[in-house]
């Protein structure tokens, strides 16, 4: 599903990863943990074709993240959610579409939303169904990723990379959330890889844990093998 071999990103004199190797299997469920700044978020815009790396290579899907053909299976949860606050949610969430519509037919649903009925039935997963056609910047924050979540879950990717997908969400919700991220993926038999801070979440919902320090990989095992030392060192760890 993604494989990052050698990989390094450097901004000026930063390196935000620094030669790291990772692969990530079909059907793994894989938390990314690590304070501010380890590389985390780095990370997964190189796998979702955002940022491209300074040195090494990069494969998803067994193509390159560049590819539109490949880049159009592989679905984000934004950290900044890169949501349109004067849109209507149902114009959010069918951006999750945009990939296999026409562009006449992308601009004709800003007048008439198209693929209504998915867009709903992914709204009530969420529990915003009756927020539908409320302008997007009126959500709270927490309603906000939840619609983020929704144009996710409508585009039905293989490769599923969430940045903090649950970060503004009460626990109830963050279960929730999580648990619609892993469905998806395992829907076409693909993987799931998170950034995460909440241990518990990890344990619930991830079968493998990768500690990210100073953009390299520290740690990286199966979950039931991760002690909470484990996790007072990665946060603590110094490269």
């Amino acid at each position: 599903m993604l494989r990052l071999a050698g990989v390094t990103v450097r901004y000026g004199g930063t390196a935000a990863l620094d030669g790291v190797d990772l692969t990530v299997a079909p059907g793994e469920r894989v938390a990314l943990l690590g304070a501010s700044g380890a590389g985390k978020s780095t990370l997964l815009a190189v796998a979702n074709g955002s940022v491209a790396p300074t040195a090494g290579a990069v494969r998803v899907l067994g193509g390159s993240p560049a590819d539109r053909r490949v880049r159009a299976r592989v679905g984000t949860v934004h950290q900044s959610l890169e949501l349109v606050g004067r849109l209507r949610v149902v114009h959010n969430v069918n951006a999750g579409l945009l990939a296999d519509w026409s562009a006449a037919r992308a601009a004709w649903s800003l007048v008439r939303p198209q693929g209504l009925p998915e867009v709903l039935a992914a709204l009530e997963r969420v529990g915003l169904a009756d927020r539908a056609f409320e302008r997007t910047e009126r959500l709270s924050g927490g309603q906000r990723q939840r619609v983020a979540l929704a144009r996710l879950l409508v585009q039905r990717p293989d490769l599923v990379l969430a940045d903090e997908p649950a970060s503004a969400l009460d626990p109830v919700l963050a279960d929730r959330a999580l648990t619609l991220l892993g469905e998806t993926a395992a829907a076409r038999g693909g993987a799931l890889v998170a950034a995460l801070h909440d241990p518990a979440l990890v344990r619930r919902h991830c079968d493998r844990v990768v500690g990210l320090a100073g953009g390299r990989v520290v740690l990286d095992r199966p979950v039931a093998g991760v002690s909470a030392a484990d996790l007072g060192g990665l946060y603590g760890a110094v490269p």
